[in-house]
């Protein structure tokens, strides 16, 4: 497939992570790569785990949102709480996630007719149902990345940005987001590209979105980075939604600061610094909350509630024949 073509970085960097076993046989195995970082962490003695080139560059996508936020409110935006989250949020579409995007909105002056991220239909199973079943056509704010369009269009009005071309990789609020991955990460953006909500999205690497969510988890409370990690710690069903496997594990570890992103990719980060990002190389979702919880539950935290929100059964009509293993050792 690559005769006469360099092999992509992220695929010469990749490793098992996952097995997919189904009856005692494994029939699948997801690649990827798994970095570790300390950030501001006292010693520990577990060593952090990293399965493939931590350092390899790719696309972050949505797990992205909690560093793009840290910028919005270096600029200006006034936000904390629930609709704070929201704006970290790939939220499910869920009534009071549409009611708080358009909290938003309506406090900067706004209306759904400002937003520029693509028309879709909720994103959880049974927002998504009720919303074709009642006829209702795709829209922006029904979008997962609405709270973080709405909150884009709020820090152009505080900051006195024009609201025109807010998503154009050169606008003042584009720029400052993509300095403040670069200081968040350690790591000069290597690509900037178009995400699938329409707002720019920038390259770092694995270490280095793990470094960042380390930087929010240790955070100041008041500061930028340490009013994100409240919002997420506080209010986790505001940023995914009824039984997402994010808000699962936010719920399940207490202090837990996380953010899923599409094609695969997870961070996480403890209260004391220890930080993990993962991306799967094949973009599934499957292995994300099974890779999690054995991350955490090697790092001593764990319990009922993080096996529960780690474990994903294989079926076989319907019922559990085998399961999704993590493969960190």
């Amino acid at each position: 497939m690559y005769a006469g073509t360099p092999v992509p970085p992220v695929l010469a960097g990749a490793v098992p992570l996952a097995h997919v076993e189904r009856d005692g046989e494994v029939e699948s195995v997801h690649l990827g790569v798994l970095a570790s970082v300390a950030t501001g962490a006292q010693h520990h003695d577990r060593p952090l785990p990293v399965r493939g080139d931590p350092d390899i560059p790719f696309l972050p996508r949505s797990a992205l949102k909690p560093l793009q936020a840290v910028a919005m409110l270096r600029a200006g935006l006034d936000l904390d709480g629930e609709l704070l989250a929201l704006a970290c949020a790939s939220h499910s579409g869920e009534p009071d996630h549409v009611t708080g995007v358009r909290r938003i909105l309506d406090g900067a002056g706004l209306t759904d007719a400002d937003l520029g991220n693509t028309p879709d239909l909720p994103l959880g199973i049974e927002a998504g149902a009720a919303a074709r079943a009642a006829g209702v056509p795709p829209a922006p704010v029904l979008q997962n990345c609405s709270g973080k369009h709405a909150a884009m269009l709020a820090t152009c009005v505080a900051a006195g940005w024009p609201i025109r071309g807010y998503r154009d990789p050169q606008h003042p609020l584009q720029q400052l987001i993509r300095a403040t991955v670069a200081d968040l990460t350690g790591v000069d953006p290597h690509v900037t590209t178009v995400d699938g909500c329409g707002a720019p999205l920038f390259g770092c690497t694995p270490a280095g979105l793990a470094r960042g969510f380390g930087r929010i988890a240790v955070a100041a409370p008041g500061t930028p980075e340490g009013r994100i990690a409240t919002a997420i710690r506080t209010h986790p069903w505001w940023v995914g939604g009824t039984d997402r496997p994010v808000t699962r594990l936010a719920q399940a570890v207490p202090g837990l600061v996380v953010k899923d992103g599409a094609e695969g990719v997870l961070a996480a980060a403890l209260p004391d610094g220890r930080a993990f990002a993962v991306t799967v190389l094949d973009g599934s979702a499957r292995p994300l909350p099974v890779l999690a919880a054995a991350i955490l539950a090697g790092w001593g935290v764990g319990g009922p509630a993080l096996a529960a929100a780690g474990r994903v059964d294989v079926l076989g009509h319907g019922q559990p024949v085998g399961r999704v293993h993590a493969v960190l050792a």
